[in-house]
C-alpha cells in the first residue's frame, strides 16, 4: 500500500508540474480571431514548416547587410530588418536581426516591439538612446559610443538618435523571429481609417488645428 500511496503521489505531483509549466505559446503576430471551421481558417503563429528532405544551406542564408540602407527620409535613419519572412530558417528560432543605418542628427523615432527584446550594439558613430517604462514612465537613456551595448526590454518605447555630425550604424539582435514594430507619431496620428480627433485633442490636450495637421502629416501616401 506504501508503494501505491508512493507513486499516486509521484503521479499527482507530475501531473500538477505539468499544469504549472504550461502556457499559451507567445503570438508571433498582432492577433489570431478563433474560427470553429478549421477548413475556413489560417494557421499564422509561426509559418508552416518545410519537408526537412527538401531544406538546403541557402534557406539559413540572407546576403546584403553589408549594404547601408538608404537614410534620405524625414527622420534620417533606415531599419533593414532579417525576420522570418527575409531568412525562412529562422522560424521557430526565437530570433531576428536588424541593421540601423543613421545620417547625421538622423532618428529612429519613438516605436515599441510588441514581442521582442532588442539588443542594440554600435558600430559607428555616437547614438543618444533610452527607453521609458510603464507607468510611472521613468526614461533611462544613455549615450553610446562605438562598441557600446544597451538592452530595450520588450514592449517597452524606446528611440535612437544620432547626435554626431557624421553617419553612424549600429546591429541590433531581437528575441523574436517577428517582433513587429509600432512607430508611436505613425499609429497615433496615422493610422487607418484615422483615430477621432476629439480622442486625440482630449489625450494629448492639443488644439483641434493642431491634431488636423498632425493627422495630415503622418497620413499613409
Amino acid at each position: 500500500m506504501k508503494g501505491v500511496s508512493f507513486l499516486a503521489t509521484v503521479a499527482i505531483l507530475a501531473l500538477a508540474s505539468s499544469i504549472a509549466s504550461a502556457y499559451d505559446p507567445s503570438p508571433l503576430q498582432d492577433f489570431c480571431v478563433a474560427i470553429n471551421d478549421i477548413k475556413s481558417g489560417v494557421f499564422v503563429n509561426g509559418k508552416f514548416c518545410k519537408d526537412p528532405a527538401m531544406v538546403s544551406a541557402n534557406d539559413f542564408l540572407f546576403s546584403g547587410l553589408n549594404i547601408p540602407g538608404n537614410t534620405g527620409n524625414k527622420v534620417g535613419s533606415n531599419v533593414t530588418l532579417v525576420n522570418v519572412d527575409k531568412l525562412a530558417g529562422l522560424n521557430t528560432l526565437g530570433i531576428s536581426l536588424a541593421r540601423l543605418d543613421f545620417a547625421p542628427y538622423g532618428l529612429n523615432p519613438p516605436h515599441t516591439h510588441p514581442r521582442g527584446t532588442e539588443l542594440l550594439v554600435v558600430i559607428e558613430g555616437t547614438l543618444l538612446v533610452g527607453f521609458v517604462t510603464s507607468n510611472p514612465n521613468k526614461l533611462f537613456t544613455k549615450v553610446l559610443n562605438k562598441g557600446d551595448v544597451f538592452v530595450f526590454p520588450i514592449g517597452l518605447i524606446h528611440f535612437q538618435f544620432n547626435i554626431g555630425k557624421t553617419d553612424a550604424l549600429a546591429f541590433a539582435g531581437l528575441s523574436s523571429q517577428n517582433p513587429g514594430v509600432i512607430t508611436i507619431a505613425n499609429a497615433v496620428f496615422g493610422s487607418v481609417p484615422p483615430i477621432n480627433p476629439d480622442v486625440l485633442i482630449k489625450a494629448f490636450q492639443l488644439d483641434k488645428g493642431v491634431v488636423e495637421y498632425l493627422q495630415k502629416a503622418f497620413a499613409p501616401k
